[in-house]
């Protein structure tokens, strides 16, 4: 246990350094960002087309609260009861910590959204870095990869592909729509993975109990 507490506090150190390290330097900078950040949303505004407008709005639903918590709390309720208690809660714990992770960020950066083009997708906050739905999106994935590995190892193969097919194109969807810088969108799914990692290590700690 000892051990495994040791990585988990290294793993969440590492998540709350990559945030706080991001929001102090956007605080303390004139300028908005990495210079990757403009050209990033140059790019995408270039890349324009109606289909791909209509693309994006529908795929940046699939980082947000209002699909994912539904998803995740269906495949907890399932897996819980099949008796695998401590993959169903490090789902969910995995979602719901990402989330407030993000959410506590946003206001210790309090980063305004780009305004380089016109947003082609509404927001409930001016708030930017960092993305709350690459955040959230990153730790469902992962977390949901991880008990694929642990229950059923031989869907790894189809599944990793997929979730981390999600995870992109979630986050070119919030860069695509020019409501977050490419930086607010890396950092975000960074830090979530760290958030998974250091969850795993706390809690899902022995071999998967058996269903029987």
């Amino acid at each position: 246990m000892g051990h495994r507490a040791i990585q988990a506090g290294l793993w969440l150190s590492a998540a709350l350094v990559t945030l706080v390290a991001a929001a102090t330097w956007f605080g303390a900078s004139e300028v908005t960002g990495p210079a990757f950040d403009r050209e990033g949303l140059i790019l995408a505004n270039a890349w324009r087309s109606p289909w791909l407008d209509a693309a994006f709005r529908g795929l940046t639903w699939m980082g947000s609260l209002m699909v994912l918590l539904p998803l995740v709390l269906v495949a907890g309720i399932l897996l819980w009861r099949r008796g695998y208690h401590g993959e169903a809660c490090f789902l969910v714990a995995a979602l719901a910590g990402a989330s407030l992770l993000a959410q506590l960020a946003k206001h210790l950066a309090l980063r305004n959204r780009p305004d380089l083009f016109a947003a082609l997708a509404s927001v409930e906050s001016p708030l930017s870095f960092p993305s709350a739905h690459s955040v959230q999106v990153t730790a469902a994935a992962m977390s949901a990869l991880v008990v694929v590995v642990r229950l059923a190892p031989r869907h790894r193969y189809w599944a990793a592909p997929g979730l981390i097919s999600i995870v992109l194109l979630v986050g070119v969807s919030r860069i695509y729509l020019q409501v977050h810088f490419p930086s607010d969108v890396l950092a975000g799914s960074i830090a979530a993975g760290f958030w998974v990692a250091c969850l795993h290590a706390l809690t899902l700690t022995g071999a998967p109990a058996s269903n029987a």
